[in-house]
């Protein structure tokens, strides 16, 4: 097929790498350009043409941005598959821009970080018609090691910032008690041994173990993007009445630090420093 990735970030560069040696025709763009393989400077001219158009950019201002590019090429025969992580709120309002051109519009969020999206095993959460999400499947499918139709636009939005509400807390706990640990006298060796064997170990602890290990703070998932993930759910537990007070603290007393201390493009992890430097 067809393809354009707008948004060359850590996992739509993955992303496109993999589609390109599936055999489609991918076409590339980014806001700042750079080298990369069948790269567009010109946006329009990387959708001209285009079955399906992937938009994996940083947050709701950057989507706007690029359906201002877009929304006049835009036509029948396209599917926008907006896999960025937004809020519902902002989700069913870009589906309304997109659909008006007469192109469709898949709600694509997805879990999984840099080494997932480079291994084909990408998580993807998709709100919208069965129709549509039939129609993804068969670029989807090869880049992916599971899809859920979770339902109706919005929905899929939701959920995704729900994940990541977990991903924060659990990486958050994880770095407290591993920082507890260092304080006391023990070393990461037995720390994390004895990890393995406790109830408490998890598919973050695995992930996490080796950069917190040799302080690597390199991004699998930028501090300032789930800082944003923390941001949208809390204003999306304000629209449905739902108070996040562990979530707030954890943006306002440790996230919202971390980014005034420089860190943004560090990996989350990384706010561990916040205990060391205390």
């Amino acid at each position: 097929m067809k393809i354009a990735v707008l948004g060359l970030g850590i996992i739509g560069s993955a992303w496109a790498k993999n589609l390109m040696a599936d055999g489609h025709e991918v076409r590339c763009w980014n806001r700042t350009p750079k080298e990369f393989p069948n790269f567009y400077k010109s946006i329009q001219e990387a959708i001209e043409g285009a079955e399906a158009i992937f938009i994996i950019v940083a947050d709701p201002p950057a989507v706007a941005g690029v359906l201002d590019q877009i929304e006049g090429k835009l036509g029948r025969g396209q599917l926008v598959l907006q896999s960025s992580t937004i809020s519902a709120r902002w989700t069913r309002e870009f589906a309304g821009r997109v659909v008006k051109t007469g192109a469709e519009f898949l709600e694509a969020p997805f879990t999984g970080s840099k080494l997932a999206a480079e291994a084909r095993k990408t998580v993807y959460y998709l709100g919208g018609e069965e129709a549509l999400i039939a129609k993804a499947r068969p670029i989807l499918e090869p880049i992916a090691s599971a899809i859920f139709h979770i339902g109706p636009l919005g929905s899929a939005s939701s959920l995704k910032l729900a994940m990541n509400l977990n991903i924060a807390g659990v990486g958050q706990a994880l770095s407290e008690s591993l920082e507890l640990c260092r304080k006391a006298g023990i070393s990461d060796e037995i720390y994390f041994a004895a990890l393995s064997k406790n109830a408490a170990r998890s598919g973050m602890s695995d992930l996490k173990e080796p950069k917190l290990r040799k302080k690597d703070y390199s991004p699998q998932f930028s501090l300032k993007h789930m800082a944003k993930d923390l941001r949208l759910s809390l204003e999306t537990a304000e629209e449905l009445g739902v108070e996040l007070t562990q979530t707030r603290n954890l943006k306002v007393k440790i996230y919202d630090k971390g980014l005034e201390a420089g860190w943004g493009n560090d990996d989350f992890i990384g706010l561990i420093r916040l205990m060391e430097e205390g």
